[in-house]
């Protein structure tokens, strides 16, 4: 996914009809990325640093991970839409993306209700 996130419609969201193929790919691969516990940790502490955001030189003292590793766990969230960069001088800031993550937040929401059974189940019953 490129680093623009494709956002998608408030009636996206699982609870209100079926995702089309369009809206799974941007998002299956932000869930991916986030599917490895040092990338959430990463998430969880760039997006809790003060002002938002974090330097590599900070996030490296916190991980007992070499430098290559935290890179490459970084460019995978960057790459998933999730995390922006900055670069300032010889250091690069990270930052959450917080269209991403309210993204992310959206497509979780379940509106709850009592459940209806599809036409097909009612047919098949009344049989």
């Amino acid at each position: 996914m490129s680093n623009s996130l494709q956002l998608l419609r408030t009636e996206d969201a699982l609870g209100r009809a079926p995702l089309d193929e369009r809206a799974c790919l941007p998002l299956a691969q932000m869930f991916k990325a986030l599917g490895d516990p040092v990338r959430l940790r990463l998430l969880s502490l760039i997006a809790s640093s003060a002002g938002g955001e974090a330097c590599v030189c900070d996030i490296s003292a916190t991980f007992d991970l070499s430098q290559p590793t935290i890179s490459h766990h970084l460019k995978v969230l960057r790459s998933a839409g999730i995390l922006g960069s900055e670069r300032r001088g010889s250091w690069v800031y990270y930052r959450a993306v917080p269209e991403a993550l309210q993204q992310l937040s959206n497509i979780l929401q379940i509106e709850s209700g009592p459940p209806t059974p599809s036409d097909a189940c009612v047919e098949e019953t009344a049989r």
